[in-house]
């Protein structure tokens, strides 16, 4: 074992723990007191983001509910090496955006392409001018809605010079960077991050606790989605085609939901494994990386997962977990195999790359070490892990995880309430 495997795992659960968590929000709380500041929210807002536009709309609905200021900032979209592929991101976020919208209720308009380049300038000089004065939170809701769907009727720009909208823009793109994120649609709060509607969950939990709620709220605006939990077997259900890697920390969190879903509708979960990101070529920024760890480790403490006990298995680790999957499905066991190594490389802090770590991995979930070790050696699983990176893109996605029933293609742990839908739609 290397000395780096053997340190990650204690620095990770240490880093990731809720305890450190708790910890920094007691820490900001003091520093906010003792200075006699208001609880102040910075809102970053990317004009032509879609999860931008739905954000905004609530915008108004959080300010009523809590004693708080919210500070806005009018962003750009994130760097090339945190949206590797752009146009994909692009198209999915409307798509994305339109079901969320259905969803809780919210307004937005896919027309199935972009805002136009002049309309997309006309309320970026609105919302910076907004965002100056004072009055985003009142007017960025319905300025974003009628920028989606085609509806803003030659509106004018408020009269700021183009060099003070570009250099708002600069410094809010600084901000955001130093502050340590890079998407549009973002809440920084205390020295926590939280993306859009998907994750005021967790930012209200955090002002409630702080008691800064007013009064007569006690509820969220958009709880997470509970999770199927008595059977509904189905007749002949439709297979969940279940996209994974097995150095996603989103992968990892869900696989149990996903594989209890289909055990309570009896719908065969079919397992779509690719090759990490980062061993397909797509980078990954260290805000990204830092980000993701840390939402990860929110989202798995919300659905009482255990995680944060991290072992890294990019390379050779991930390459020999992927190998020993048809091994699995042959012998009945690969729900029970993945299961073991998502929860030994980001719950146990095992080292799946040493033949100790795989091997109890394996044989926990029922695998015969022999045989296993001679799964090893056959590399029919790249042309299968490059097949499934193929439906993926073909799909329109290229993260993970996603899912896809039927006609219904969702990226994401926390879409997994879509295929639920999908699968039970029209049953009783």
């Amino acid at each position: 074992m290397s000395i780096k495997s053997w340190l990650m795992p204690a620095i990770s659960q240490r880093l990731l723990s809720r305890e450190r968590l708790l910890q920094r929000r007691v820490k900001a709380e003091r520093v906010r007191v003792r200075s006699g500041a208001r609880h102040l929210l910075h809102y970053f807002h990317q004009v032509d983001d879609p999860y931008s536009a739905l954000t905004a709309t609530v915008l108004p609905r959080l300010q009523s509910r809590y004693d708080i200021d919210i500070a806005t900032h009018v962003v750009g979209p994130p760097p090339d090496d945190a949206a590797p592929e752009r146009e994909k991101l692009i198209a999915y976020s409307r798509r994305d955006a339109q079901l969320l919208a259905g969803h809780w209720g919210l307004e937005f308009h896919d027309s199935g392409r972009q805002p136009a380049a002049p309309a997309v300038q006309q309320v970026t000089a609105r919302l910076v001018g907004a965002a100056e004065a004072g009055s985003f939170v009142a007017v960025a809701g319905a300025l974003s809605a009628a920028l989606w769907s085609g509806t803003l009727n030659g509106v004018t720009a408020e009269s700021l010079a183009p060099a003070s909208i570009l250099a708002h823009q600069r410094a809010a793109d600084a901000l955001r960077k130093r502050l340590g994120h890079y998407l549009g649609a973002t809440f920084y709060y205390g020295g926590e991050w939280y993306w859009g509607v998907d994750r005021l969950h967790h930012l209200e939990r955090r002002l409630q606790e702080l008691g800064a709620q007013k009064d007569g709220v006690t509820d969220l605006l958009f709880p997470p989605e509970p999770d199927l939990k008595t059977p509904r077997l189905l007749n002949d259900p439709t297979p969940i085609d279940f996209y994974f890697s097995l150095r996603s920390p989103y992968s990892a969190i869900v696989a149990k939901r996903v594989f209890e879903l289909g055990r309570l509708t009896g719908a065969p979960v079919r397992l779509r494994y690719v090759l990490p990101m980062v061993m397909r070529g797509l980078p990954v920024p260290s805000e990204k990386r830092s980000y993701i760890s840390q939402d990860a480790a929110r989202e798995a403490f919300v659905r009482n997962i255990p995680f944060g006990r991290l072992n890294d298995p990019v390379g050779r680790p991930a390459e020999r977990g992927l190998a020993l999957i048809p091994f699995a499905e042959q012998s009945g066991k690969a729900q029970d195999y993945v299961l073991s190594f998502m929860h030994g490389v980001w719950a146990e802090g095992i080292d799946a790359g040493s033949e100790r770590g795989l091997r109890t991995i394996a044989e926990r979930a029922g695998l015969d070490w022999a045989q296993a070790s001679a799964a090893l050696k056959n590399d029919a699983w790249r042309a299968v892990a490059e097949q499934n990176r193929a439906e993926l893109f073909a799909l329109g996605l290229w993260g993970v995880p996603s899912f896809r029933l039927r006609d219904v293609a969702v990226w994401g742990q926390d879409r997994l309430w879509a295929i639920e839908e999908e699968l039970l739609k029209g049953q009783v």
